[in-house]
């Protein structure tokens, strides 16, 4: 225990746990890739037709403002923890400027890109609910990375914690990381599955 504690005090130095703005962050981005694959891998398959998701009556109008206005919550909450977080210099001058630039930069262009080339009813899981993509989407940036959004989403967090000089944010960045690779365990397995199956009917 005593070769532990230079690292433990380390960690108390600059993680304040005591935040309430820290538990609520967390809570939130363990949520969102969390809810929607309990949600849309619980869906009855007779249900991906119903009202509420069909594409020619505002289909997945509630899931896709879900999933943006929780969004929006998750990444202020992140600020907002960070701001209660303490500020302790990691990067010398310029690169404290430089490679959280560089890195937001990146991380946005794989999320803005992600987004266009799946169009909305992609990004915000039609083929869960049986709206399904004429083909998998297999350019840029995906022919780049499997996982585009969530690499890109990851960037973003790690460059607000250099931004902002918080190295609790780049725990936080890590924990985001965790969180997405549990999450593509099942939509990646789960998505595969619905293609195969149409791919089957089709033949």
């Amino acid at each position: 225990m005593d070769a532990l504690s230079p690292i433990v005090d380390t960690l108390r130095s600059v993680v304040d746990t005591s935040k309430p703005s820290l538990a609520l962050c967390l809570a939130a981005i363990a949520f969102n890739p969390t809810a929607w694959n309990i949600i849309a891998q619980n869906v009855p398959q007779q249900d991906h037709h119903a009202p509420l998701w069909r594409e020619r009556e505002g289909g997945l109008l509630l899931p896709r403002l879900m999933i943006f206005s929780f969004g929006v919550l998750r990444d202020t909450l992140y600020e907002r923890a960070l701001a209660d977080q303490p500020r302790v210099p990691m990067l010398p001058e310029p690169f404290d400027v430089i490679v959280p630039a560089a890195l937001g930069a990146i991380g946005q262009t794989f999320v803005v890109t992600s987004t266009w080339a799946l169009g909305i009813t992609g990004t915000f899981l039609g083929d869960y609910f049986g709206i399904l993509m004429d083909h998998r989407v297999e350019g840029f940036p995906f022919n780049v990375l499997r996982d585009p959004m969530y690499v890109g989403s990851t960037m973003c967090f790690a460059a607000g914690a250099l931004w902002y000089e918080r190295p609790a944010g780049l725990l936080i960045t890590a924990y985001v990381y965790i969180v997405y690779i549990i999450a593509l365990r099942f939509e990646g397995p789960f998505t595969d599955m619905i293609y195969s199956q149409r791919a089957k009917k089709s033949t």
